[in-house]
């Protein structure tokens, strides 16, 4: 069974009173982008966030206006010339592009992961934590863009075009464009959690297994809706019984208050331990 980190063994550097290699040699710009400091103390962070913020609105905003460009003109009839030019170019491309991201960025989280995890001080994991937040504060306005502008507009889309093909241009955007960027980045999190943050050393989060798993799922019932929604189901209705499997996501996404529940509890923790240590500091002095 895998063994926690008690409360009394936050880290190696703590319980040594030894400084760790960041505090040695100074933070980078890099730290200073994503964890950054002021007199000593860990600072909400602003800056990666916000960058954060500006990729996704141009993936997902520059997404959408290509969709209100083109689909009204090129996107209605599958077996067109210009669909195969405007769409299934489209869809080729962007599948690669994540694919290949999704294959270097995964394991290269993996392989690059810090040996050391456990000489973090605890202002330094309490560092962490403010960037966790900070980007479930930004994906959680890109879930609410992604059901209002994709998948809203893709029944919407059905409801009044007929569905010649599994492949329209909202079913593009949404399950080979936003989901799959989804489920790589949720990849991503996962092994950064597990390798960079010390309470998840040698123990794997089941709320963030939940979550992970939410995306994996509907993935049959993707298929069993295409092909309903082809040969027998016409209406594009939301209570319809061929999208009852799509429940299975959002059920999953209760998993965050789990990991919010887990991650909260640590920050009491890491409070607590770095206000008894600069008492001691104080005391000392």
């Amino acid at each position: 069974m895998a063994t926690r980190i008690l409360d009394r063994e936050i880290s190696a550097a703590v319980a040594q009173e030894q400084p760790s290699p960041d505090e040695v040699n100074g933070p980078t710009a890099y730290d200073l982008f994503l964890y950054p400091v002021k007199d000593g103390m860990p600072q909400i962070p602003i800056r990666a966030p916000l960058a954060l913020l500006a990729i996704g609105v141009v993936l997902l905003g520059g997404y959408r206006w290509y969709q209100m460009t083109y689909a009204l003109t090129y996107g209605l009839d599958a077996f067109e010339p210009e669909f195969q030019t405007y769409f299934m170019n489209a869809f080729w491309i962007q599948m690669t592009l994540i694919t290949i991201f999704g294959a270097i960025a995964i394991p290269l989280l993996w392989f690059s992961r810090p040996k050391d995890v456990l000489a973090m001080t605890p202002l330094q994991e309490l560092s962490r934590y403010y960037l966790v937040f900070a980007i479930m504060t930004v994906a959680s306005v890109f879930v609410v863009v992604i059901l209002a502008l994709y998948a809203e507009s893709d029944a919407a889309w059905h409801q009044i075009t007929i569905r010649d093909t599994d492949f329209t241009p909202t079913h593009i955007g949404l399950f080979y464009y936003a989901i799959p960027i989804g489920i790589v980045s949720l990849a991503m999190a996962f092994i950064w959690l597990h390798t960079r943050m010390p309470d998840y050393y040698h123990r794997v989060s089941i709320p963030l297994c939940i979550i992970m798993s939410g995306p994996i799922l509907i993935m049959p019932n993707v298929g069993f809706n295409e092909w309903g929604h082809t040969f027998f189901y016409a209406e594009e209705l939301f209570a319809a019984p061929i999208h009852y499997g799509f429940v299975t996501l959002g059920w999953a996404l209760f998993g965050l208050g789990g990991f919010i529940i887990q991650a909260l509890s640590r920050v009491h923790t890491l409070t607590m331990t770095a206000k008894q240590s600069q008492e001691k500091l104080q005391q000392a002095a």
